[in-house]
């Protein structure tokens, strides 16, 4: 299974739920991360106010940042090569990564429907 690295931008958390205004959009991918990670997943964050040196360190990392710039963060290695950039994964982007099958939801409803059969 890959290892899928995050390299987000400046934040005081990686939650989303701090400071005066939530980002929606950082607290979902939180919560799918944490799914993922559920599911056997090897996702690392690394957060550039905090980890500097982890951007300053990846070759990949740094010469993305020297030609895009901070604002086009957050980026995505998986297995060290570039995936993604400029916004968070989805949950389907990070089970496809590594390899981890979603299940289709089930149907809570009752009726006549059974089996996979309708009336």
């Amino acid at each position: 299974m890959p290892s899928i690295q995050i390299f987000d931008p400046a934040l005081c958390c990686s939650t989303g739920v701090c400071g005066v205004e939530v980002d929606q959009q950082l607290v979902s991918f939180a919560a799918d991360a944490d799914w993922a990670k559920q599911n056997g997943a090897h996702i690392e964050r690394f957060n550039l106010a905090q980890q500097p040196m982890a951007f300053a360190q990846n070759t990949i990392v740094k010469g993305f940042l020297e030609r895009s710039g901070q604002e086009s963060l957050p980026l995505v290695l998986v297995g060290g090569e570039f995936a993604l950039a400029g916004r968070y994964p989805t949950r389907a982007e990070l089970a496809r990564w590594a390899g981890i099958e979603i299940s289709p939801p089930t149907s809570s409803q009752s009726g006549c429907c059974s089996g996979g059969r309708c009336c």
